[in-house]
């Protein structure tokens, strides 16, 4: 690509689309009752709907297969079954977003839970103003998955895109002050205007951005 892809702004300012007026729905588990209990109440009270409990990672993986839910709030520490494990077996059959909460936040369960398929986490105790953010950041990563995945149809091209995409968005982020969704909004709008692939946008992001001027 040799046109310069930063020669007009391509960021749309417009008011985005006002919201479904449909709830989103959540399963919600953790084994500590009065925990889950908070739980369910603040994303009630943020316009969730809360579907499904579950006191333990075998039945939030049994609830989620049968519920569907669009974002599922676990535990990391739950009998029968730890968090991590239902959120690679809930992400393996890509049911819906995963949102992990811990007692601790070492870079080892960090990264555990991202090879797991979890999109956010939080870190005990939280407070609202900080499990709502992350709830939003795993909405939003997870439907810029599906929406790559549905672009790539190879299973090793759509990780490749993805690597690819999340440098772009990097790179928009540190040049330009875009947030991560406005970043990939970006990206997709620069792909719908010029009639390419995500990815080709994204590698020529990293190619102009990722250069150091001299």
């Amino acid at each position: 690509m040799t046109d310069d892809l930063f020669a007009e702004p391509e960021l749309d300012t417009a008011a985005p689309a006002e919201p479904t007026s449909r709830a989103r729905t959540v399963l919600v588990a953790e084994d500590e009752s009065l925990i889950r209990l908070d739980i369910v109440e603040t994303l009630q009270a943020a316009g969730f709907d809360v579907i499904g409990e579950a006191g333990d990672g075998e039945r939030a993986v049994e609830l989620a297969k049968e519920l569907k839910p669009d974002l599922i709030v676990m535990d990391v520490k739950m009998p029968k079954m730890d968090g991590i494990t239902a959120a690679e077996r809930i992400s393996a059959e890509k049911i819906a977003p995963v949102v992990l909460l811990t007692a601790f936040s070492q870079k080892e369960l960090v990264e555990r839970a991202g090879e797991a398929g979890a999109l956010a986490y939080v870190v005990k105790p939280f407070t609202q103003n900080d499990l709502l953010p992350a709830i939003e950041i795993a909405l939003a990563r997870w439907d810029q998955i599906r929406t790559l995945e549905s672009e790539v149809a190879d299973l090793a091209d759509r990780f490749e895109t993805r690597k690819i995409v999340d440098r772009a968005k990097g790179l928009l982020n540190q040049r330009m002050g875009l947030a991560e969704p406005e970043a990939f909004r970006w990206i997709q709008k620069a792909s719908m205007d010029r009639r390419l692939t995500m990815a080709e946008v994204a590698q020529a992001v990293i190619e102009q951005l990722g250069t150091p001027k001299k």
